[in-house]
């Protein structure tokens, strides 16, 4: 609160003050009240009721400095009306009470949706896992197929399971830590775990892959880092060009690892680039080709600030792009 505020509050009552002062003045003088004694009547009318204003508008910025204190630590905003010092007047009293009434009400609500939201994530995760079984079913049955059908049938299979397993991250996206483990981790395995889970697809897609200098160990969850990696397969093979190379290297930053995921594909528009990471957002190559879900990149973001890893996509329209993940030291991980 700053001084013009307090007083554009109290305008009216100033403004009265000054009328009644102005009347009272009027009437002394037809009293035949002495000019001098008229003028320090005013003055200590006026030296009064500046230093009250002053008294009041000091107590009340000390107040909303101390209340926005409180407000400033707390975690849970919505508690807040729990948690301040005892009102002052009857006036703040009552709207503290309402505002309790109102905060309750509130967390009433939050927990209800937090509840509903965590029933939805278990049902997910139930259904993915039930999921698996018939998909399995159906790989084994592919097996005694031939031709073109098995290979056609095959290819349908891995893009269910993609989107399967898509929506158990996308589910589990929302509390990572509850399913999260940071460790030290071969960082050729784990690019070797993501290529056999999409083995299918790159083949089917005609993708050659090269490895290079991943002989080096990072800091992470395997599980979700292979995910990030099974996303950026899948983009590379669904936005290919003509002969489509994806190249997995690696170098030393220090204490950091910096992985690049780079392809020769048909590569991102310079005013998509920034929006690739949004969700829900699928660009003009993904209206063009179809099967674009706009969720991949959003979770790869997603799930690499939880990990810790600086996730950074640089692109070429008509030559490529490439992903670069930046693996943090032990020391700097907050999580560890």
């Amino acid at each position: 609160m700053t001084l013009g505020e307090f007083l554009c509050e109290r305008r009216n009552r100033l403004l009265a003050r000054v009328l009644c002062a102005a009347a009272a003045a009027l009437f002394l003088r037809a009293t035949g009240t002495q000019t001098g004694v008229l003028v320090i009547l005013l003055l200590a009318l006026f030296l009064i009721s500046g230093t009250v204003l002053s008294a009041d508008f000091f107590r009340r910025r000390a107040r909303l400095r101390e209340l926005s204190d409180i407000l400033d630590r707390l975690d849970q905003k919505y508690l807040f009306a729990e948690c301040v010092p005892p009102p002052e007047n009857l006036y703040e009293r009552r709207i503290f009470e309402l505002t309790r009434r109102a905060g309750r009400a509130m967390t009433g609500a939050v927990s209800d949706a937090r509840a509903a939201q965590r029933e939805y994530r278990e049902y997910v995760e139930q259904w993915v896992h039930e999921i698996k079984t018939p998909i399995t079913a159906a790989r084994l049955v592919c097996r005694e197929l031939d031709g073109e059908t098995r290979r056609r049938l095959t290819g349908e299979l891995a893009r269910i399971e993609a989107h399967v397993e898509r929506a158990l991250f996308y589910a589990r996206a929302e509390s990572p830590e509850k399913d999260c483990i940071i460790r030290r981790t071969d960082l050729n395995e784990i690019v070797s775990q993501a290529l056999d889970a999409h083995r299918t697809l790159l083949i089917q897609s005609g993708v050659r892959v090269e490895v290079q200098d991943l002989d080096c160990t990072v800091c992470t969850d395997e599980k979700w880092a292979v995910f990030i990696l099974g996303q950026l397969l899948q983009n590379s093979a669904r936005y290919r060009g003509e002969a489509p190379v994806i190249t997995f290297s690696a170098r030393s930053l220090g204490r950091q690892i910096l992985l690049t995921v780079s392809d020769n594909g048909i590569g991102i528009p310079a005013c998509e680039l920034p929006r690739v990471f949004d969700r829900g957002f699928t660009g003009s190559n993904g209206r063009t080709r179809g099967g674009s879900t706009g969720m991949g990149l959003y979770l790869c973001r997603k799930l690499a600030a939880f990990l810790e890893l600086d996730l950074r996509l640089v692109s070429e329209e008509g030559k490529g792009t490439a992903a670069m993940l930046t693996f943090p030291a032990k020391q700097n991980l907050s999580k560890l």
